[in-house]
C-alpha cells in the first residue's frame, strides 16, 4: 500500500497522531478511536494492523499489552517527497510570519494606525465645529 494510501485514512491518521504523543497499548489506542469514531476495537486493531504493515507503527509486547509507538521512517520519505513543493507555500509562510511579527512589534511599540486600541482615548481635544 502506498504512503499517501495509509495516510488517506483518517482513522489511522488520528492513531498517528496518539502515537506521536508516546507509546500507548493497543487498548488505549482503540478506547479513544472508538469514542472519536465509532469503530468496533476489531475495526480499530485493523486500522493498528495497516500502519504496522507499512512501517508507520512499530509494536512490541508488555506481558499481556501490546505496546505501539510510531516508526518515524516512512514520515522521513514522505518529508522527503514533499521537500519538491515547500517551494509552493514556504513563501507564503515566511510573508505571513513577517505580518505576525510586524503586528506583534506595532502593538508593542503603539505604532498601529489610529493609536493602540487598548490604550485610553483622550477625549478632551478641542475640535472644531463648522
Amino acid at each position: 500500500m502506498h504512503a499517501f494510501d495509509v495516510l488517506g485514512d483518517p482513522v489511522r491518521r488520528r492513531i498517528l497522531e496518539l502515537l506521536a504523543d508516546g507509546e500507548m497499548s493497543s487498548g488505549a489506542v482503540s478506547e479513544v478511536i472508538r469514542e472519536e469514531f465509532g469503530i468496533s476495537q476489531p475495526g480499530v486493531s485493523q486500522h493498528l494492523k495497516v500502519l504496522r504493515e507499512n512501517g508507520f507503527a512499530t509494536v512490541r509486547p508488555d506481558g499481556t499489552r501490546r505496546l505501539y509507538a510510531v516508526n518515524a521512517d516512512p514520515l522521513r520519505d514522505i518529508d522527503a517527497w514533499l521537500a519538491r513543493f515547500r517551494r509552493f507555500w514556504t513563501p507564503h509562510l515566511d510573508a505571513l510570519a513577517t505580518e505576525l511579527a510586524r503586528g506583534k512589534r506595532e502593538r508593542r511599540l503603539g505604532e498601529s494606525p489610529g493609536g493602540d486600541p487598548r490604550e485610553p482615548r483622550d477625549l478632551s481635544e478641542k475640535r472644531s465645529t463648522p
